[in-house]
């Protein structure tokens, strides 16, 4: 780092769980699950203007050239993780559904402002705000609680 400059915010816009607030469409401080299948099948819908069910390279450069002037170092790439020349959407939404699972700490299918807290995100617009602040979350440790509906299998 040059003398006079800035550090880069490693938390900007809120953490890595912040580009799962996106999808509180009713502003309460809670993302439900309901809340990011609607919202991430909608982002996919935007996206995909070919209406193919694939995006291609350069739209994946858009979204990510767009996710990053957004959320700087937090954003998180589309990728054909399978390198198929098609990201699909069980591709497009991978992270955003293993980032619910990991903070979904009690399993019930939301993340209230507590859990989201314990990622380094907050909720928008003063939402509610519950006590008690802790650590990150804890992975899932079972795999055989089948996919998320419409969402990726597990792994």
């Amino acid at each position: 780092m040059r003398s006079g400059e800035k550090p880069r915010d490693e938390n900007y816009h809120g953490g890595n769980a912040a580009m799962l607030l996106k999808y509180d469409v009713n502003h309460d401080g809670t993302v439900t699950r309901n809340e990011l299948i609607a919202g991430l099948k909608a982002d996919f819908a935007t996206h995909d203007t070919h209406h193919n069910g694939c995006l291609d390279a350069e739209q994946a450069a858009q979204i990510n050239q767009a996710r990053v002037e957004a959320d700087q170092s937090t954003a998180t790439p589309v990728m054909d993780w399978n390198q198929d020349g098609c990201i699909d959407y069980t591709e497009f939404s991978a992270a955003p559904y293993s980032l619910f699972d990991q903070l979904d700490a009690d399993h019930d299918g939301k993340l209230t402002p507590k859990e989201l807290r314990r990622a380094g995100a907050g909720p928008r617009n003063g939402g509610p705000q519950e006590q008690g602040e802790g650590p990150l979350g804890r992975r899932r440790d079972t795999g055989d609680e089948g996919p998320l509906p419409d969402g990726p299998p597990p792994q």
